[in-house]
Parts: structure tokens; C-alpha cells; sequence
């Protein structure tokens, strides 16, 4: 392991269950998740009677995932549910139980190797109530790091007042959010294969979930929530100039804002998931070198290949590097006090 990658943390991972309990509710044809056999070492995720994704072992095995860290110089992974399990579109029984069991899976994964996993759970945003409930035994009860959401919740962005509730709870007891696009909008517009969501549709529907965070007033207003958006915050480093400026021209936008929305960008995380140098510069530009992390999205297809080596890549100080590596992360997830 190279001086630069010594304790590095990849904050953006996921994980399938290698099962799913039988679906035990109310409503018939609920969209419930299950698995089925396919390739060796691989299971296909079954939604509603159809194949939703197939993934490999890597996804749920501790052996495998730890022998890909050493192989990557990776010393910690966060673990986080493959964000269609967030299944906004369950009833809220359904989602608070599915919810549940996720968040003990993790949980398990996490205490089988605590050195070397921490832990993201998921909680049923349909239903606030129910949300900031799993949230609490997530959190105090299973003693996992925080939560991941989705970029809105049924057609509803994040940053709505609706859940500003939810957002308070996680300050209050010092749970770590991560953002991650889900089923992003302009599907219509996109030319080509359907893998081209992940490539040019997540983009776009991260950049509008984090400038609903500024534009609501959330982040100013919870200055302890730790927050982090996935995918280098798609498009917002791009989208806040423009929102800057409008804030500065005109008075009613800037009324309807609590503060500067350069200033509020800086108290979000973000990943480094952007393929490209010239780009991870830019987000360390905006956002601050003390609020970028390292993420690989471990362990599907759009995966950073070598997450050390792009660190290595950047030619950052000595101090940079550290930030990058681990103290940003550590941070974050509330290891650092």
C-alpha cells in the first residue's frame, strides 16, 4: 500500500443482500424485491417479476469485497444499499420493513469486519414518520454511520420543506446523509442504450436534488447536518455561477434565499466520481478541499478502476492528499470528533 493511499476510505460502495425475506404484507402485487439464481457466483435482483440488474457476489460477501480492497489499496469502504432498494414506491409498511431489513444486513457486514466497513442504512422517505423512526434505530440502535437517500422521493425533490423534519433528526443525532440519483428525470431525452441513466441522466438529476438543498435554505439552516452528494454533485458545480449571479441580479430570488448559494455549496460533500482530474479540480475549487471524498461506486460497471490511482493522478500536497484520502471522510461519517 503506496504512503498516499495508507487508510484510504471509499465513501461510495453498495450492497445487495444475497436474499430477500418472502413478502409478507398487505397488497398483492407490491413491487417486493427478491433473488434469483443465475451465473455462477452472480444472482439476479427480480422486481416485479422482472430482472432489474444481476450482481455478483462482490455485493454481498465480506471475503470478496475485502480481498478487492487490499487488491485497490481501499483500507475502509462505506457499505450503502443499491439505490433502487430504497423502493420509495412501497407502501410505507412495506418500505419501513424492507428498510429494516437492508439496514440489519449492513449492519451484520459491519460488525463481521468494523476495521474496515462502516455503514449506510436506508429509510422509508414515503412516510416521514416511519423515515425518522428507522432512522433513530439505524443510528442508536444498529450503530450504523448514517443513511443514503435518493435525489427525491416519488417525483418530490429533497430539498421540499416536507422533509425538513427528517433532515433535523439526522443533525440532532450526528447521522451522515449520501445522495444518490434514483430514477432521474429526462429518461425522455437521452438517445440510445438504457445504461446511458447512470452515464448522462444521474448527472443532471444530482445537480437538481443538490441546489433544492440551497435553494430550500436546508443547509444554511442546519449548519451540523453532514451531507454528502454522490456522483461529484453531477451537475451543481457547474449549475451554482449561474445561480450565484442570480442571487446577486435579482432581489426576489435573493429575498426568497437565506444566503449565498457559493457559501451554503460549502457546507455539502461530495464524491470525486467524475472520471477525470480536470474535474475533481474543479469540485475542490468550489466546494472546498476539505469537503471532497473518495468514491468508486463499488462494485457495478461505472466503477473508478483505481481509486488510489487517480488520487495519485491529481499532484496535491501532502496535506491535500491526506484530506482526500481520509481526514474529509472521517469527517463526514462523524469518526473524527
Amino acid at each position: 500500500m503506496s504512503p498516499l493511499s495508507a487508510g484510504l476510505i471509499d465513501v461510495h460502495t453498495h450492497v445487495v443482500p444475497e436474499d430477500f425475506p418472502a413478502y409478507i404484507g398487505r397488497h398483492v402485487t407490491a413491487p417486493w424485491p427478491s433473488m434469483a439464481p443465475a451465473q455462477a457466483c452472480h444472482r439476479h435482483v427480480m422486481v416485479s417479476g422482472k430482472v432489474y440488474r444481476t450482481v455478483s457476489h462482490q455485493c454481498w460477501n465480506c471475503g470478496v469485497r475485502l480481498s478487492d480492497m487490499d487488491r485497490l489499496s481501499i483500507e475502509r469502504q462505506v457499505l450503502s444499499p443499491m439505490p433502487e432498494l430504497l423502493s420509495y414506491w412501497l407502501e410505507p409498511e412495506d418500505g419501513a420493513a424492507l428498510c429494516r431489513y437492508l439496514n440489519e444486513q449492513i449492519a451484520s457486514m459491519v460488525a463481521e469486519t468494523p476495521t474496515r466497513f462502516s455503514g449506510l442504512g436506508a429509510v422509508p422517505l414515503q412516510d416521514l414518520g416511519r423515515a425518522i423512526e428507522t432512522l433513530g434505530h439505524a443510528v442508536h440502535r444498529l450503530k450504523l454511520s448514517g443513511v443514503e437517500i435518493g435525489t427525491h422521493v416519488n417525483g418530490r425533490p429533497i430539498g421540499d420543506p416536507q422533509f425538513r423534519p427528517f433532515f433535523e433528526a439526522a443533525a440532532e443525532w450526528g447521522a451522515s446523509v449520501f445522495v444518490h440519483p434514483l430514477r432521474p428525470t429526462g429518461m425522455d431525452r437521452l438517445v440510445g442504450p438504457p445504461a446511458l441513466e447512470q452515464v448522462l441522466a444521474f448527472p443532471g438529476e444530482m445537480g437538481l436534488a443538490g441546489a433544492s438543498l440551497i435553494t430550500s435554505g436546508l443547509v444554511l439552516a442546519l449548519p451540523n447536518l453532514r451531507i454528502a452528494l454522490s456522483h461529484g454533485g453531477g451537475s451543481l458545480a457547474l449549475l451554482l455561477p449561474r445561480l450565484q449571479h442570480a442571487w446577486q441580479a435579482i432581489p426576489a430570488l435573493r429575498d426568497a434565499l437565506a444566503g449565498e448559494p457559493r457559501v451554503a455549496a460549502r457546507q455539502l460533500y461530495v464524491d470525486n466520481l467524475v472520471y477525470d482530474s480536470t474535474t475533481i479540480a474543479l469540485l475542490r475549487q468550489v466546494f472546498g478541499s476539505e469537503r471532497v471524498m473518495v468514491g468508486s461506486d463499488y462494485p457495478f460497471a461505472i466503477q473508478e478502476p483505481d481509486p488510489a490511482g487517480r488520487l495519485l493522478a491529481l499532484g496535491l500536497s501532502p496535506q491535500e492528499q491526506a484530506d482526500m484520502v481520509s481526514v474529509n471522510a472521517r469527517r463526514w461519517l462523524g469518526l473524527t470528533p
